[in-house]
């Protein structure tokens, strides 16, 4: 098949991209690089294979040859990105997902949209399945991102029912693991990267908030799975139903990272979920899909791969630690 991912260079985009040529497709990356490295694909670029297209997903697409699958993953996704962010943030869940759409609908291809678990906002379900409309704040400092991806998802079935296009919604709980920037604000990336310092590891409130950390190859093998369901809709929920509070994970990190660093403790933001835990019966049922790696495993292959690609035990390849704009929400905030 060939496949287009939009924001193939980023985190999940660039596994992504890994695995459908891994499995024998022809993928074309787009990404303009506002928040993607192109570390992450360097590795690709030497399959015949795979195509690079830089570019932006808000202007018109168009890919020449044929175009089977179109997976839309561009957004800017993590609470220091979104909020320096924030009109691109809008834009890429709006006009970037009907150019998306559009493509999709002119070559008959298959239209998987990467949604988030905070479609479900700080919830008062627990825990979430689809079927629950979540609670989200449209005028808060989280909105940019979450009203996005529910306008995504709107338009997504909007085209589906009015122009028969195949639309697959994946909700992406949060996701871990090699080739996060050490400064993108998610949960996981900062308290290895803070222990691996040596610094304390910054949690907000009293860290008893939950969430349910997926590791990113068990979240691709659920995205290639809805690309391979056409005519499934969804959505359906991609994440590890094994729930655990923020301090909890603290902990972990601490005991694989060996590192002596305490815990420092700062006031909750606006906004914040309390507790996060995806139901997967449809991913389980539709999909045969569940996850297969466990957070202590995922966990020493993200900090070994920190290792490996940090010049400094704090930094990562391509990212530098944020020196402007607006102050970044806690990194327990961040999904995939």
């Amino acid at each position: 098949m060939n496949v287009l991912v939009t924001g193939g260079s980023g985190f999940v985009g660039s596994h992504l991209c890994e695995a459908l040529l891994r499995r024998g497709d022809s993928v074309w990356c787009l990404d303009n690089f506002c928040t993607g490295e192109a570390e992450n694909i360097a590795h690709l670029r030497t399959n015949p294979r795979f195509r690079l297209l830089r570019a932006d997903v808000t202007s018109a697409l168009e890919i020449p040859g044929p175009v089977h699958v179109v997976a839309h993953l561009a957004s800017p996704a993590s609470p220091p990105d979104y909020h320096r962010l924030p009109l691109e943030t809008l834009s890429a869940g709006g006009r970037g997902t009907e150019n998306a759409l559009r493509l999709a609908q002119r070559r008959g291809s298959r239209f998987i949209l990467a949604s988030t678990s905070e479609v479900y906002g700080d919830p008062e379900t627990h825990p979430q399945p689809e079927s629950y409309w979540g609670n989200v704040n449209p005028v808060g400092p989280r909105s940019v991102y979450d009203e996005a991806k529910r306008y995504a998802e709107a338009m997504a079935m909007a085209y589906r029912r009015s122009l028969d296009v195949d639309v697959g919604i994946v909700r992406i709980f949060n996701t871990y693991g090699p080739r996060m920037r050490p400064y993108d604000g998610r949960v996981v990336s900062t308290f290895v990267r803070e222990a691996l310092a040596g610094s304390p590891l910054t949690i907000y409130g009293d860290g008893s908030q939950t969430r349910s950390f997926c590791y990113v190859d068990d979240l691709v093998r659920g995205i290639t799975a809805m690309i391979n369901h056409p005519g499934l809709s969804g959505p359906v929920n991609l994440g590890n139903p094994a729930e655990r509070t923020v301090r909890e994970l603290a902990d972990l990190v601490l005991a694989i990272t060996g590192s002596r660093s305490g815990i420092e403790y700062r006031p909750l933001p606006v906004d914040d979920p309390t507790r996060r835990r995806p139901v997967i019966t449809r991913a389980r049922e539709q999909l045969g899909w569940e996850p297969l790696v466990p957070v202590d495993d995922g966990l020493r292959r993200t900090t070994d791969w920190f290792i490996a690609h940090s010049s400094s035990p704090w930094r990562g390849p391509g990212t530098q630690q944020p020196s402007a704009g607006p102050r970044p929400l806690h990194p327990q905030t961040a999904e995939a």
